[in-house]
């Protein structure tokens, strides 16, 4: 702000300029896959129209999604989609939505009656979904039956599950996952407990 001086004025004026730092930076946003499948990209196509004509916030969810990588689209056990689905009411007459892949569980023993959509589903879960009596839909075919996402569940997988996480970050006192050959009184023992693992703060 700079103020006008002479003659009594007390108004004062913006001086506007550009912005050099910010200048021309791009936004990190994707507003398309960088995968070339030619599914992806026509689900894509769908529900951008979708996006734009519908005032449900849920297709834009669902585009955003589309748009991520496979480590940001992380995958779904029938286990953890049963634990999550069952806190909501009457979930079995919803349609539970994973943007990503729906993996099978062999330590849950039975499944209940479940519709779930998802990009893709693994053999041995879509079988099992289908024994119990469930639905396998496509995202294509969510389309046509929820094209405003009324009636649905939408979750996602754990981001940080993957067993590169546990060791990002790495150092003394961090609690991180060492990268170590093997556990055993040669190899990398307690570093960051005592002198003789080379350890200085």
């Amino acid at each position: 702000m700079v103020a006008l001086g002479g003659r009594g004025l007390s108004r004062e004026r913006v001086v506007r300029g550009i912005d050099i730092k910010k200048h021309h930076v791009k936004k990190g946003n994707r507003t398309a896959p960088k995968s070339e499948d030619p599914y992806l990209l026509l689900l894509v196509k769908l529900y951008r129209f979708l996006a734009r004509r519908t005032d449900s916030s849920f297709n834009k969810v669902i585009l955003r999604r589309l748009f991520q990588s496979k480590i940001n689209r992380p995958p779904l056990s029938l286990s953890r989609i049963t634990k999550e689905a069952s806190a909501s009411p009457d979930f079995e007459n919803k349609v539970i939505v994973q943007v990503g892949t729906v993996t099978d569980d062999i330590r849950f023993i039975t499944i209940p009656k479940l519709t779930i959509a998802a990009l893709r589903f693994t053999r041995s879960a879509k079988e099992r979904i289908v024994a119990a009596g469930g639905e396998a839909l496509t995202l294509d075919q969510l389309a046509l039956r929820a094209p405003t996402g009324s009636n649905t569940i939408l979750l996602r997988g754990k981001r940080t599950a993957r067993e590169a996480v546990k060791h990002f970050g790495m150092g003394p006192h961090k609690h991180r996952k060492p990268y170590t050959i093997s556990k055993g009184r040669k190899f990398e023992r307690g570093r960051g407990r005592r002198k003789s693992r080379g350890f200085k703060v």
